[in-house]
């Protein structure tokens, strides 16, 4: 398993966690699927409430809307930027 491949594993259980999907698996949510608006029912709500854990747990924050959608648009997108992120701060 792969720096982004762990990653997106940690991520989906974050995110599953953070929202209190119950009925959701970490295997339910596709790596490439749409996050926000797709099978999850992930909200613009919800996104807030991701941003923060973001925010929270790797120090990073996500500035704009513009920026938000982009990098909300699936977990591999999510994944990818945070780890981009954490690279330049070390």
């Amino acid at each position: 398993m792969n720096q982004l491949d762990g990653m997106i594993a940690e991520l989906k259980v974050k995110i599953i966690s953070t929202l209190g999907l119950m009925d959701v698996k970490p295997e339910d949510i596709k790596d490439d699927a749409q996050l926000v608006g797709g099978d999850t029912g992930i909200d613009s709500i919800d996104v807030l409430e991701l941003v923060m854990m973001i925010e929270k747990d790797y120090g990073i924050k996500i500035e704009s809307k513009e920026l938000g959608a982009k990098v909300f648009a699936s977990v591999r997108a999510l994944s990818t930027y945070i780890l981009e992120k954490q690279q330049r701060k070390a």
